[in-house]
């Protein structure tokens, strides 16, 4: 087992990844930047290490430093968690060549699965159903009209590297074709800093489902059962549960296999998520695969016991999973809420500023995963979400009813959340009834922010 693991993150899931390791004895390096310097993070680990000022670029992104701090400190692994570095090939490969370990898949398969267009065509090969679209990128956007002719509109371009949901531009006519090819090259060149977009067939108000997997360096493959995503603003989730009211026993059984199989076809190792969607005829879709732990993976912790930052670093030392298929029970109902720092009624713009006052719910079946705590700063410079709320509940009646406690419990002074928003979703009939599609808030944003 490892002696020292080195944190390359910050917010909420270093924190997360901090007390797996300390339950499991083992001593922690966090990285901070400038800004982060007194960090809930910073504050629990062992040691700390400051890796640059306030841009992402130049700290939580710079390979270098983050790596160095790895080696001066005697680190032998490197968890990445998620965002920042965690899907980034060049990192992993260099992790390994300073002789440490990447707590996450090689950098040959991150890079094969982080190139949407090369993702498809193995899901392809293997016989996991991809949604209709062209064979890899496409150059031009007169070879991508001839594309979207021929599988028929509405289409999707999509960024071939990237997700978040940047780099992509729903197209319905022809005549809306060449400017969303272009502004679509053009964001995902910004973003991701590679220009190469592929055409799929836009499949409208589908439900997004993803699968959890766990694999070993011996073979063995299991799925923990799926997360209903489908509450999405701006292609980006905000609530997640688990099971899905979507799915029936069958569909759940066939979609669960497709996943191992897709991890299986890439020669996966350590956590992962394979992500479908699912249109209103039941059909379903591989439409990436996440070589990361997710920002929702308490859902599926809450539901089946399994702690998977524990299952993560356990594989990346080399050790079988000591669970099989058969083993793997999905127990009562889990929901997530993300809450982030914006406006919803303001286009969802970010609202940094101090922390003044804060009250963390609690109870049975409750889980908060935060780095909160009354006088920190809520920073401009990263991503915006501030804190998980997860809970469990015997049935999905229970775990809404708790969810709902749970948000009128948990106060933030200072800044402004969706926590209403969030709030007013879990009231809404068509959630409550679980018949809602990934334009639900698009739908619905009117009434829930005016209300």
């Amino acid at each position: 087992m490892f002696r020292r693991i080195l944190i390359a993150n910050r917010g909420e899931i270093a924190v997360r990844i901090i007390r797996a390791c300390k339950e499991m004895g083992i001593e922690t390096v966090a990285v901070f930047s400038e800004p982060d310097r007194e960090a809930l993070h910073v504050q629990l680990a062992d040691r700390a290490i400051c890796v640059g000022p306030a841009k992402a670029a130049d700290s939580y992104l710079n390979i270098k430093n983050v790596l160095s701090a790895a080696v001066v400190t005697g680190c032998d692994a490197v968890h990445p968690g998620f965002g920042f570095l965690s899907e980034n090939p060049v990192f992993a490969d260099l992790v390994e060549k300073c002789g440490l370990t990447f707590i996450g898949p090689g950098g040959e398969v991150i890079r094969a699965m982080g190139d949407k267009a090369e993702a498809r065509r193995r899901m392809l090969k293997c016989g996991v159903p991809v949604i209709p679209g062209s064979d890899g990128c496409v150059q031009t956007a007169e070879q991508g009209l001839k594309t979207a002719r021929e599988i028929g509109f509405p289409v999707l371009i999509k960024a071939s590297s990237g997700g978040g949901g940047r780099g992509m531009r729903r197209v319905f006519t022809e005549q809306e074709f060449e400017a969303a090819f272009a502004a679509a090259k053009s964001e995902a060149k910004a973003c991701f800093g590679d220009d190469g977009v592929y055409i799929e067939k836009l499949i409208q108000n589908p439900r997004h489902i993803e699968f959890q997997i766990l694999a070993d360096a011996h073979g063995n493959i299991v799925h923990l059962g799926e997360r209903d995503c489908t509450i999405q603003r701006r292609n980006q989730k905000i609530l997640e549960e688990a099971p899905s009211r979507a799915l029936t026993n069958k569909l759940r059984e066939a979609m669960g296999e497709d996943a191992v199989k897709a991890a299986r076809a890439v020669g996966y190792q350590n956590a992962g998520t394979v992500e479908f969607i699912l249109d209103g005829d039941g059909n379903y879709y591989f439409i990436e695969m996440n070589t990361r732990v997710q920002v929702e993976h308490p859902v599926t912790e809450m539901v089946t016991g399994v702690d998977i930052i524990r299952e993560q670093i356990k594989i990346a030392a080399g050790l079988s999973l000591n669970i099989s298929q058969r083993d793997v029970v999905v127990s009562g109902c889990s929901i997530e809420c993300r809450i982030n720092a914006e406006n919803p009624a303001d286009g969802f713009s970010p609202c940094p500023g101090r922390i003044l006052g804060l009250h963390i719910p609690g109870g049975p079946g409750v889980r908060v995963d935060t780095a909160l705590y009354p006088g920190c700063e809520i920073s401009p410079y990263y991503d915006n979400m501030i804190a998980k709320l997860i809970v469990h509940g015997k049935t999905r009646a229970e775990a809404i009813r708790r969810m709902r406690r749970v948000l009128e419990e948990f106060l933030v002074e200072g800044v402004q959340t969706n926590v209403e928003l969030l709030y007013l979703i879990l009231h809404h009939r068509d959630f409550i009834k679980g018949r809602y599609d990934t334009g639900f808030i698009e739908k619905n944003l009117h009434m829930l922010v005016e209300r």
